[in-house]
């Protein structure tokens, strides 16, 4: 074991501050990164406020980019001083249908996330990225691509994958129309992504104030959804909605926006249970979907495309001082678009 410094709350809704606290000595097959920038996501802030994960102290954070500082003995694809990024998963069964086919965020005895997890060879519990240092097993190391910035590229670990694997798994390409639903942390990359694949990508917001910033993203259209006739207008004519609000909509008209065979997708998880007409999806064979992350393969697919495209986060950088801030100011949705903490 060996001291890092990383920033702790001691309780639900404590304020981060220093911490000392033990790391593993490399297994074999463990990286340890040095982590230079941690994004600041929705899921820390609750994490850290609401205190349902059960553990404190709590060090939070999941999105990471940093640079090598060592190797296991048995890392043969990466040498001290590469540049890397590390998500929200640590680790998996990888034995289960769904770790075998690259999908280990969906392994069957869950996956182990990055803070609050149980670590599956000690059994100790988990720490975040909002610290100096992280040590990973390769398999969930990522080699990130020359010419993406690490602070912009950080929020890609969990806000740009959550987007990217529903557009991939559902085939969105030239010929299809997505409609992104919020312009936000997620919603700003659903945008990018969306439209570095071919698609006719439509952003869809309650305010108008981001319809520019909408287009500068990347978005042909903008339909501004406080006007009680303008989903109307939109009858049939999205392949995909993309749905980064978190918040508990009335899905009956967006759902009838979707043409036949569209799919709803739920990339922000909403506080409460949805409430639909059936016939809102029997109507054209609609579906919704779910999305949590992405396994191994769907992450370095889309980091690949992220650097082929020059895709990042727009990103407010903070030093780990501000964490507390940014989490606050984040739950007022004062960002745009993305909080990331630099280390020192």
């Amino acid at each position: 074991m060996h001291q890092v410094t990383g920033w702790v709350a001691q309780a639900p809704g404590a304020a981060p501050g220093p911490w000392t606290f033990d790391r593993r000595d490399p297994r074999p097959s463990d990286v340890v990164v040095r982590v230079t920038h941690c994004g600041v996501c929705a899921t820390d802030r609750h994490a850290l406020a609401a205190g349902d994960v059960g553990v404190f102290p709590l060090v939070a954070g999941h999105e990471m980019t940093g640079v090598v500082d060592a190797i296991g003995d048995d890392v043969r694809d990466l040498a001290v001083g590469d540049r890397v990024a590390v998500g929200n998963i640590v680790d998996s069964c990888r034995t289960c249908p769904p770790c075998r086919a690259g999908r280990e965020n969906d392994c069957e005895a869950f996956p182990t996330l990055t803070y609050a997890g149980a670590d599956r060879v000690s059994g100790g519990t988990t720490q975040g990225g909002f610290s100096t240092e992280i040590v990973v097993d390769r398999h969930f190391v990522y080699a990130l691509p020359a010419g993406l910035d690490p602070a912009g590229a950080a929020p890609l670990l969990c806000a740009g994958i959550t987007v990217w694997s529903p557009l991939r798994r559902l085939g969105v390409g030239p010929g299809t129309t997505v409609g992104v639903i919020g312009i936000g942390g997620l919603g700003h990359l659903g945008i990018r992504f969306a439209h570095a694949l071919g698609a006719e990508t439509v952003a869809l917001t309650t305010s108008e104030d981001k319809a520019e910033a909408a287009k500068a993203l990347g978005a042909d259209d903008v339909v501004l959804t406080r006007d009680a006739d303008a989903l109307t207008r939109q009858a049939r004519r999205f392949d995909v909605l993309l749905d980064t609000t978190g918040h508990p909509l009335d899905l009956d008209p967006y759902l009838a926006t979707l043409d036949v065979d569209g799919a709803y997708v739920l990339a922000g998880i909403p506080p409460r249970r949805l409430d639909i007409d059936p016939m809102s999806l029997v109507v054209g064979e609609k579906r919704i979907v779910g999305t949590g992350s992405g396994g191994v393969p769907a992450t370095r697919e889309m980091l690949d495309v992220a650097a082929e495209h020059g895709i990042v986060a727009d990103v407010e950088v903070v030093g780990p001082d501000r964490l507390g801030e940014a989490l606050e100011r984040l739950g007022r949705g004062d960002v745009r678009f993305r909080f990331v903490v630099e280390m020192p």
